[in-house]
């Protein structure tokens, strides 16, 4: 079976766009906002769709077969080579802002019928991961014995967010506390003090300023732990954009202090990002 073929960013963004446009064409005018719930594990695939009315009701609606395709679309598009695709998402449309969009990809989903054992193994046959990253429970859905477990040997690297969505421009939205002056100071330097494992040629456009000139480095960098874009010191430094909350704990737990990067952590790092997808 072949893999699914990645979408490029712009790409998840328009179906995102395109996902809102569907979902609002079918429910009641001046709802309050959407909420589309969706959960899928192979050829198992559930929907629901819940309208909150201008009084405040909530109601369900039958998603209808566009909504289901497009979803579908969306997660194929988001597989990462080894790292496998969400299983479950949120997605909420409001008439009056940018949608907000969650996925889980390591969690079991709350499904209102738990699938089959065949619906898991056309998870991991349609989407395979690598063995570190195929959760415990996934494998024993699946019936396999015995479940492989972590292995120390094969160390993993996080890529942070480098927003949380976007609106239905297609513009990039942020839902994050801005940092004290001091602290961003300090992050801003931690950021640009870890090792350059990788370095682009010219800059890129900035996603939240796309009139101005390329000013986006197109450097890579990483702390052995995390290993992140130019953009992400970039989009602090000219936005105010705080990196994403984990990386920011993370390096708040260092004590905003860049650790020694030895050569195989190094490599981890490149390979951490010339193999996957990126699912900004």
């Amino acid at each position: 079976m072949s893999q699914p073929v990645p979408l490029r960013p712009e790409q998840q963004r328009q179906l995102v766009s395109q996902i809102g446009q569907a979902v609002t064409a079918s429910v009641p005018p001046r709802s309050r906002q959407v909420q589309v719930h969706y959960r899928a594990a192979g050829r198992h695939i559930e929907v629901d769709l819940v309208v909150h009315g201008p009084d405040g009701a909530t109601r369900a609606e039958r998603p209808s077969e566009e909504v289901v395709r497009l979803l579908g679309a969306l997660r194929s598009g988001m597989y990462q080579a080894e790292r496998g695709t969400w299983l479950a998402a949120e997605l909420t449309f409001r008439p009056d802002g940018p949608p907000a969009v969650e996925f889980v990809i390591d969690e079991e989903p709350r499904w209102r019928r738990v699938p089959p054992r065949v619906g898991y193994r056309d998870e991991l046959a349609m989407f395979p991961r690598a063995d570190e990253f195929v959760p415990a429970w996934l494998w024993q859905r699946t019936g396999a014995d015995p479940v492989p477990t972590p292995t120390a040997a094969r160390p993993s690297i996080r890529t942070p967010r480098i927003h949380d969505g976007f609106n239905r421009e297609g513009h990039p939205v942020v839902r994050r506390l801005p940092l004290a002056a001091e602290e961003r100071q300090r992050v801003l330097d931690y950021l640009d003090g870890a090792p350059v494992v990788l370095a682009g040629r010219g800059l890129a456009e900035d996603a939240f300023n796309p009139d101005r000139p390329a000013a986006v480095p197109m450097t890579i960098r990483t702390d052995g732990s995390w290993v992140w874009p130019g953009a992400v010191s970039y989009y602090l430094r000219e936005h105010a954009v705080s990196p994403d909350p984990d990386l920011l704990e993370h390096i708040r737990s260092r004590q905003f202090v860049v650790r020694e990067v030895d050569e195989p952590a190094r490599q981890l790092a490149i390979a951490a990002v010339t193999s996957e997808p990126s699912l900004d």
